[in-house]
């Protein structure tokens, strides 16, 4: 017998490239219960294999039942699920130091994705105090004894991983019900088995292209991933286009460090995203929304020299005046030009390195998202791919999407969750995904949702709005995935997509800093009202504030917190050891996370970031240097709204919306209001009490006045 386990221990280590990890962690001289993720019926062989021999497995009488002869290699005891006295067996195995295995899952995954975690292990953790080890096996998902064949590319021998974590005890709490210390005791087993997932997939040093070409391996070359209204791309086509481009670009781009990319949600915007990084430099994703100057100041910010985007694209969203004022200072490069150029030594060159499985070249490791700063100048967020990548496996390590599902991204790329969550995860994870190249097109969207029969959809609140409002009852069947993000979710849209569709919308929370998504609801752990629980491994704490009696400021860490900030005029400076939301938040005793207001100054319309302090600065460069302040009040249309409020008289609008057109800034910086009054609140500074200003301005809205 031990003969033939140690063939099959040097067998599965060569056919599975099997690493193990974490063995040394087992020490099964108290009580133990050792938790293993259930991704395919090898699991419990791999197991069994290579854990200590006192390892015990606890295994169904039915299924005991049809594989008697492969248990006779192992230990184990047999139990009827069935049978209530089932959990009380396993409780007195475990006092007794057996060392049990116990899938807290139950079955073998069917989604890709951890399940709903049973309450029997919960009773067994609490009633025997025993350490708890969560076990992470990937890849034997992977083979053709996984139950999602249907959904991924399955094959006879995927590289397997297994990663035993650090061990966790649960207490028992004298005076609260067995049920609510059960159903609290499994959501601390899910949480603490998705943290220790998240760990066993994180990588250092990560390339994001590189990472593409892993990907490929592993789906499919061939498969389509990656479509938008004129053309799709497989793998291969993406790849290979990103070499030739990329080949092309090489001598434009010289030694410089970040590029500019100016385009819109397009396979062209993916490949020159790709092409970039394959030649180990910067991308820096210019908002065109955001006018002429913001424009310009970002390009100082990044000390920008080239920018790409296309001909087609400036003269559909009428931007050729500040594309001439870009061209002053910036060499533009058109995509089209770049494309005449490529010849048939090119695409041969570009097929080698397809062939050659061509790394990414030696250069940065970055890309640059910009955000308004509290210095009226657009500020500089610099995200390593290896932050990119780990905000992308939080994301996985708590939602099941498979390459069985199709995502629609109307997000724009500049927009740190269009970027993230809507182009570079799906690409990275599988995912096909249809790119679309606006938000605002509220009859066309549904249109295309449905042409497409896509799964997933991601958008704010005011883009749900509109998509909900236009699109026929059954324009979302094919929806199961539906997550809001950028801006507070409204009820009404809540309600609406519920009456109408049928569909829950899962609301999140992020920022640009934190690549972007910090916390998000699921369905393994939802509640309404709320913007979800804290992705694994994102560690927080509230800051008190005064006058505020519940919750606080929320700084959090995490592997997918920014590398800095590029500020304009000062450079690269490091992001601290935590980073500072600038939100006013609740957390409540399960660990779902409320947001009561925000702490700093901007506004979100539409799910864009406005800086309240570049509003009065141009107030005061439109009207003169008098008292001015601005403050954002809830709006049903578009999130938010700006008010504009002075001590002098005979001021209107029109005045700002003509300095606004002057100096080529985005029409979102005009108030909606402008209103005067007697004299601004202040502090004992002598700074604006803007608390004490909204309060105000709040009171008379609910007045009516």
């Amino acid at each position: 017998m031990s003969v033939l386990i140690a063939f099959l221990k040097g067998l599965f280590r060569i056919v599975f490239r099997l690493k193990l990890s974490g063995l040394e962690k087992l020490d099964f001289s108290q009580p133990t219960i050792l938790m293993p993720n259930h991704v395919s019926l090898l699991d419990a062989l791999l197991l069994a294999l290579y854990l200590p021999q006192e390892a015990t497995f606890v295994v169904n009488t039915s299924i005991a039942r049809r594989l008697r002869l492969p248990l006779k290699l192992v230990r184990h005891i047999t139990v009827d699920p069935l049978n209530p006295y089932s959990v009380r067996k396993m409780v007195k195995t475990v006092q007794s130091g057996v060392p049990l295995v116990l899938f807290p899952e139950g079955r073998i995954t069917t989604t890709g994705g951890l399940m709903k975690i049973y309450s029997g292990i919960a009773y067994i953790a609490l009633k025997t105090g025993a350490k708890l080890i969560p076990i992470a096996i990937n890849g034997a998902e992977r083979s053709k004894l996984s139950y999602i064949g249907h959904k991924i590319k399955t094959v006879l021998f995927p590289a397997i991983r297994i990663q035993v974590g650090d061990h966790f005890r649960i207490e028992q709490q004298p005076g609260v019900s067995m049920k609510l210390q059960k159903q609290q005791a499994a959501d601390t087993i899910l949480t603490t088995m998705q943290e220790h997932l998240l760990k066993s997939r994180l990588k250092t040093e990560v390339n994001l292209f590189n990472e593409l070409l892993l990907q490929a391996s592993l789906h499919g070359q061939t498969n389509k991933i990656c479509e938008d209204l004129t053309q799709s791309l497989t793998y291969k086509k993406l790849i290979v286009s990103s070499y030739v481009f990329g080949r092309k670009l090489r001598p434009k781009l010289n030694k410089q460090a970040a590029i500019g990319l100016l385009l819109p949600n397009s396979i062209a915007h993916v490949i020159a995203l790709f092409a970039l990084l394959r030649l180990g430099k910067t991308p820096a994703m210019l908002n065109f929304s955001a006018g002429q100057q913001s424009l310009l100041d970002a390009c100082e910010t990044a000390v920008l020299r080239t920018i790409i985007t296309s001909r087609q694209f400036i003269e559909k969203a009428k931007l050729e005046a500040t594309i001439q004022a870009l061209a002053q200072e910036i060499t533009i490069i058109y995509l089209e030009d770049v494309k005449d150029e490529v010849k048939l030594s090119d695409k041969l060159g570009g097929l080698l390195d397809y062939w050659m499985s061509a790394q990414a070249e030696q250069g940065f490791r970055d890309i640059i998202l910009f955000t308004s700063g509290s210095e009226s100048k657009p500020k500089g967020v610099v995200l390593g791919h290896d932050q990119l990548y780990a905000n992308i496996q939080q994301c996985k390590a708590v939602f099941d999407f498979t390459a069985a599902d199709k995502m629609f991204n109307a997000l724009p790329m500049f927009h740190s969750f269009g970027l993230t969550a809507g182009t570079l995860l799906p690409i990275l994870t599988g995912v096909p995904v249809m790119l679309y190249p606006s938000p605002l097109h509220y009859r066309a969207i549904p249109e295309v949702v449905y042409d497409r029969n896509a799964t997933i959809l991601f958008g704010t609140s005011t883009f749900l709005a509109g998509y909900g409002r236009a699109a026929h009852p059954y324009d979302f069947h094919s929806l199961r995935i539906v997550v809001a993000g950028a801006e507070k979710l409204k009820d009404e849209v809540r309600e609406l997509w519920s009456q109408k569709f049928g569909i829950r919308i899962f609301e999140g929370y992020g920022a640009t800093e934190a690549s972007p998504v910090v916390s998000i609801n699921s369905p393994l752990n939802y509640k309404r009202g709320t913007v979800g629980k804290l992705l694994p491994s994102i560690r927080y704490k509230l800051e008190p504030i005064p006058g505020i009696e519940h919750g606080g400021n929320l700084l959090i860490q995490g592997p997918n917190i920014m590398k800095g900030y590029l500020i304009h005029g000062k450079g690269f400076v490091p992001c601290p050891e935590w980073y500072d939301c600038g939100d006013v938040v609740e957390l409540d005793a399960q660990g779902f996370l409320s947001i009561k207001s925000r702490l700093k100054r901007f506004a979100k319309i539409g799910g864009e970031m406005i800086s309240l302090q570049l509003v009065e600065e141009l107030a005061t460069a439109c009207y003169g240097d008098i008292p001015v302040a601005t403050i954002s009040v809830a709006d049903g249309r578009k999130g938010e709204r700006i008010l504009l409020f002075t001590t002098k008289e005979g001021l209107n609008l029109q005045e700002f919306k003509a300095k606004l057109n002057e100096k080529g800034y985005t029409p979102m910086l005009l108030p909606s209001r402008l209103q005067v009054i007697d004299k601004l609140p202040l502090l004992g500074s002598g700074k604006t009490d803007y608390v004490a200003l909204k309060k105000h301005v709040e009171a008379a809205l609910e007045q009516g006045t």
